[in-house]
């Protein structure tokens, strides 16, 4: 049986797609590549380009290729741009998972895994937030998300479909042995834009708020490196497969850093003291948020490899180079 993985051409769904690859799974990735790029999908799996929301295309797929668990993470994910434009995050992270539901009903789907996000958490009321603290999103990226879940429930309790609902906190770093990384043109994610300004790939960078009820004023994140995260989602399939519950686990490392720390940091690993600009806070994001992680280590058996700050921040770096070297190349 096949794997479908939605946004695999993206940051963390290309990384998925060479966790698969390298278990011997067969992976066909449905990337439109509005964001995600060719290049960052494992020649051994199958691309196929358009939207997850076209049920035409997509119902081909599942009954074609054989497909027996999904693996989804084609969604909008900047908070800000959620706020401006709700709309659009309510058609492309809601109304379309719809579709990909219906299809994957229709079609006897078995397994899905849903990349859902700490964001569903809002401003939570303590912190590690476990996951049956109250759901109290703040930013409609984060309701987009928590709508997907409510969805889920309610199709696996009247069609049988089963599920794992893992929520993100902060991702980051790149694959270890360099085959893919954060990709995306003006992407938002803190420590690649610290990357970038370390590199003077960018004039520096600016720190959005330092008036938080943090200890250094700045927001406090838990950050999961992506190849520890995507390992998850192969232990979500393991337990999907072998009979498990329905799940919904948080992924992190119970471990916060500051925005300032993680300037710091890459300050440090970088040898390069690059310009920062205290700005305003910026809409929808909340102080602090730090995973409680005892679910997804006692219900999926999953173990942190990669919990530590510099190694993110080295592989981010390597990372950058990369894709610097390959614009030269192409540009030469």
């Amino acid at each position: 049986m096949t794997v479908l993985v939605t946004g695999g051409a993206g940051y963390i769904g290309s990384h998925m797609a060479y966790e698969l690859i390298d278990a011997g799974e067969d992976v066909v990735v449905l990337d439109n590549l509005s964001t995600g790029r060719r290049a960052s999908v494992p020649p051994q799996a199958e691309l196929v380009v358009g939207d997850f929301g076209d049920e035409a295309l997509v119902a081909d797929l599942l009954e074609s290729r054989k497909i027996d668990s999904i693996i989804h993470f084609a969604a909008k994910i900047v908070v800000p741009e959620s706020v401006s434009d709700p709309l659009g995050y309510y058609r492309n992270n809601t109304a379309s998972a719809r579709s990909l539901l219906a299809n994957a009903v229709e079609a006897g789907v078995k397994n899905f895994i849903f990349s859902s996000t700490a964001a569903v958490y809002g401003e939570p009321e303590q912190n590690p937030v476990t996951e049956d603290e109250s759901l109290k999103p703040v930013s409609p990226y984060g309701r987009s998300k928590l709508m997907v879940e409510w969805m889920l429930e309610d199709v696996a309790h009247a069609h049988g479909l089963r599920y794992v609902a893992l929520r993100y906190f902060n991702v980051a770093g790149a694959d270890p042995k360099g085959r893919t990384g954060q990709s995306t043109p003006n992407a938002t994610h803190l420590i690649k834009v610290a990357v970038q300004a370390a590199l003077g790939y960018r004039p520096g960078m600016e720190v959005f708020g330092t008036d938080y009820p943090t200890p250094d004023g700045s927001c406090l994140r838990d950050y999961i490196q992506v190849t520890d995260l995507v390992r998850a989602h192969m232990d979500a399939l393991r337990h999907l497969r072998g009979g498990g519950e329905n799940l919904k686990c948080n992924c992190g490392y119970k471990r916060g850093y500051s925005v300032l720390e993680v300037v710091e940091t890459v300050k440090k690993v970088s040898g390069v003291d690059f310009p920062v600009k205290i700005s305003g806070r910026r809409p929808g994001d909340p102080a602090a948020i730090v995973a409680a992680n005892e679910r997804i280590r006692e219900q999926l058996g999953w173990t942190p490899i990669h919990d530590d700050l510099e190694e993110i921040v080295r592989q981010a770096l390597r990372w950058e180079k990369t894709l610097a070297e390959e614009k030269a190349t192409a540009e030469a």
